[in-house]
């Protein structure tokens, strides 16, 4: 017990140690987790520690990190963004598949079994890292934010029949025994799970809700009895954990249980990636790593470029179509957990298990620093990314003349924005970067245009010298920063209403010419205080109709939006 301890002790302690060092040096934390890991492990297998403990630690790490992973992952985004993610989808993990399963044959020179775990590998990112920077960068509600969630969901199923087939082949069980394991039995689960969720459990959480220690307790149970239950029936442990997750990320307390359980998704993440330094053998490193290097190659280069290329097919911009390449550039602890259920089964060796361990390892720490600096890579090489994005005509540039008001980003915000502007009989424009929104927006007759706010030829393309108001509801600051500086430099007198999520970023543009800066945050406290400042009954009724009466209209906009999508 003692020596469980010290190696426990000493995980902590090297981890804390070279994280703070990188946060001192303003290094993505993330970095300093996964130095830890290579430099923890020879230490520990050359100490001749036992590596029983950091195996058991590993299984109930993977399994609370997938659960955690699934509390994110609700089936709504994927309606939410629309077909064109789940075609994007679709194609990059064909092609990045296809693409591997090439690369290792032919260039690799691997084995037809082993090829075709490369590219099963080669095909999925990692849902923990990715969650785990856009959460901290605030952009998971952003639209690359969206579209990059909306891809890994797919991902994830995906991989959970990759997982479900290779169980069920390493049975010897015969055609009609594989089909039933595989499609029936786990499909009949599956659907039982959801049913449940749906019907069931949304009653169990209500009563169970009130007592927020109970919350806590009874998602850790749900999560390892789901995972039991799936491994007593011949699937994996993983895929349980996930499926648990999914099934509550459905529930109205998803983000209250995903905030309990942050501080342990945060400890197995340390030991994630002391798992994976363990799995590499450093004898052969020399062996190894020049396949590594290939196939990272492949992840951060050819990966991207291939998601590009679909994202410019579908219309997006060429800052959104960079964006979600570079997040999803990197190797999926899916794709490890494929390739050890391959060894266990004996379809491949474990040099290749090897190969692939450090190639996630260089994929995730490269992509770590390109989705934290991506746009400042983006500024660097704007013209270079013209190539992945497809240009239309959304709007006459003629008619752009007569407008007096441009507001920017149609979102929550904007709608409401939206309606003042058509009470005031404003020339209005809107611009938005999704393709999707400005298709809706045409179709109900709004004069609306597609482009990127971020874009310095685009914003020289409008009329912002003669316009009176300018709105944006861009969260992205550097957006903001951008707009208000080229609309002073041409149009001094125009009211520029922007938006900031911190003081500090409402101090900085206020200094930059701002008139006015929505603070969402703390104006709808204020609004708040406004409103309880009354005291008659009346006061509040009055509110709480106005109120729903708004919420109703956007309801039903959104519900317009969502059946439009299914009918097509």
């Amino acid at each position: 017990m003692e020596e469980i301890f010290i190696q426990l002790a000493l995980i902590l302690f090297t981890a804390f140690v070279v994280s703070f060092i990188a946060r001192s040096f303003k290094q993505p934390i993330i970095i300093g987790y996964i130095l830890a890991g290579v430099i923890i492990s020879p230490f520990i297998l050359s100490t001749g520690a036992s590596t029983e403990v950091i195996n058991l630690f590993s299984e109930f790490g993977i399994a609370l990190l997938l659960f955690i992973v699934g509390l994110h992952m609700n089936p709504k985004v994927i309606r939410e963004v629309g077909l064109s993610a789940f075609l994007i989808g679709v194609s990059q993990i064909v092609l990045t598949f296809g693409l591997g399963f090439l690369v290792s044959w032919q260039i690799l020179r691997f084995e037809l079994i082993a090829s075709a775990y490369v590219g099963i590998a080669m095909a999925f990112s990692s849902t923990i890292i990715i969650m785990k920077l856009l959460s901290d960068k605030r952009h998971l509600d952003s639209l690359y934010g969206k579209i990059s969630v909306g891809i890994l969901i797919l991902q994830d199923l995906v991989a959970i029949c990759a997982l479900m087939f290779i169980t069920s082949i390493s049975k010897e069980t015969n055609l009609q025994e594989f089909m039933f394991n595989t499609f029936i039995s786990g499909g009949g689960l599956i659907v039982g799970l959801f049913l449940f969720a749906y019907l069931i459990l949304p009653r169990m959480i209500k009563n169970i809700a009130k007592s927020q220690e109970l919350l806590f307790l009874f998602s850790i149970c749900w999560c390892f009895v789901i995972a039991a239950l799936f491994s007593y029936l011949g699937f994996s442990i993983e895929i349980g954990a996930l499926l648990a997750g999914i099934s509550l990320s459905i529930s109205p307390y998803s983000t209250e249980i995903s905030s309990k359980i942050k501080p342990l998704r945060d400890f197995f993440l340390i030991l994630f990636f002391i798992i994976l330094g363990l799995d590499i053998n450093l004898s052969n490193l020399g062996s190894i790593l020049g396949n590594a290097i290939i196939l990272s190659l492949v992840a951060l280069i050819l990966k991207p470029l291939i998601i590009m290329t679909f994202m410019a097919l579908f219309g997006y911009t060429k800052r959104t179509n960079f964006l979600v390449g570079t997040t999803l550039a990197q190797i999926s602890e899916f794709s490890l957990i494929i390739l050890g259920l391959g060894v266990t089964v004996g379809h491949i060796t474990s040099e290749l298990m090897s190969t692939i361990t450090l190639t996630a390892l260089i994929t995730i720490t490269l992509s770590t620093y390109m989705i934290t600096y991506s746009k400042e890579f983006y500024n660097q090489l704007p013209w270079l990314f013209s190539l992945f994005e497809k240009k239309k005509v959304r709007f006459s540039p003629n008619k752009t003349k007569e407008v007096n008001t441009i507001l920017f980003g149609y979102n929550r915000m904007g709608f409401s924005i939206l309606n003042s502007l058509k009470r005031m009989k404003k020339k209005y424009l809107i611009v938005d970067f999704n393709p999707d929104i400005i298709d809706d927006l045409q179709k109900l007759g709004m004069p609306s245009l597609y482009g990127d706010v971020y874009d310095k030829e685009f914003l020289e393309d409008l009329p912002l010298n003669k316009i009176k108001m300018a709105i944006s509801t861009v969260p992205d600051f550097e957006t903001n920063v951008l707009l208000l500086e080229t609309i002073r430099r041409v149009n001094p007198r125009a009211r520029v209403i922007t938006r900031a999520d911190s003081i500090e970023e409402a101090f900085t543009l206020y200094k930059k010419g701002a008139t006015y800066v929505l603070t969402p945050h703390f104006l709808g406290g204020q609004y708040v205080a406004k409103i309880i400042t009354g005291t008659r009954e009346e006061d509040y009724t009055k509110e709480k109709q106005k109120h729903l009466k708004m919420l109703e209209e956007r309801h039903k906009k959104i519900q317009k939006h969502l059946d439009s999508e299914s009918l097509n």
